[in-house]
């Protein structure tokens, strides 16, 4: 199950049913476990930990040391979670010492080709990032996101739950969870309503999201009002919880 011209660092740690195409190199203190996948030519450098049922396409880059002039050799890690989709020259890059020291992704994600995971970026669950999509370093994204293609999102920002930006999205502010962005620089559209439905959300439910929106976006008030407002609604309207908790714990502004 693994190619006679695959490299292994003795020190790896790779459960007995992983699958390593020819030509791959596995570092030292890389852990693989089981159920995995790795094509050929694929690179996986320590300290990373790859969980059950990943597979990996050729020519991806995990593990690799930050692109941060503050890296300096620190043991920093990489953990990538169970049954995750990365396809071709997919890179993803270790954390910081000043990042918390840990790039992080869950479980369930389909990263398509070429994306880019930078340092300390920190990935939720069942997450869709398409083609080239490239996130620098800090960023936090939650669970049930699409990236379209070609989106871009500088560093430090958070990304809620259930959002969508749409294809060539530039992203330089907090995007709230449901909250559909499109543009350079991106702008706050709408909400996710397909994407929603598509999780089982019902009418009623998605009816009152968007009525969340357009108190954030479209009510005239201040800020901390809309805040407060949601924060009200939130204790009838359950769905509204993570969009005002998350408008309560963001720093730095959200989309507008």
């Amino acid at each position: 199950m693994i190619h006679e011209t695959a490299i292994i660092d003795p020190a790896a740690v790779i459960a007995d049913n992983v699958k390593i195409g020819p030509y791959s190199i596995i570092g030292a203190d890389v852990e693989i476990g089981s159920g995995c996948e790795i094509e050929s030519h694929v690179v996986i450098k320590g300290p990373t930990k790859i969980g059950s049922n990943n597979r990996i396409y050729q020519f991806a880059s995990i593990g690799e040391q930050p692109q941060d002039k503050k890296y300096a050799g620190e043991p920093t890690t990489l953990e990538i979670g169970d049954n995750n989709l990365i396809r071709e020259n997919v890179t993803i890059n270790r954390g910081t010492v000043q990042g918390g020291g840990i790039t992080k992704i869950g479980n369930d994600n389909w990263i398509m080709a070429y994306v880019h995971i930078a340092h300390d970026c920190i990935i939720g669950n069942e997450n869709i990032f398409a083609n080239n999509a490239s996130l620098a370093g800090h960023v936090i994204v939650g669970d049930f996101v699409i990236l379209g293609g070609f989106t871009l999102i500088s560093q430090f920002n958070i990304i809620g739950s259930y959002s969508f930006s749409a294809m060539g999205s530039v992203i330089s502010r907090n995007v709230p969870p449901y909250v559909l962005v499109s543009g350079h620089m991106a702008k706050p559209v709408g909400i996710n309503a397909e994407g929603l439905r598509r999780r089982s959300f019902s009418d009623a439910q998605i009816k009152n999201i968007r009525q969340a929106y357009k108190l954030v976006y479209r009510s005239g008030l201040r800020a901390e009002e809309a805040e407060q407002k949601l924060e009200q609604i939130s204790q009838e309207q359950s769905e509204i919880k993570i969009f005002s908790e998350f408008l309560n714990v963001q720093q730095g502004g959200i989309i507008r």
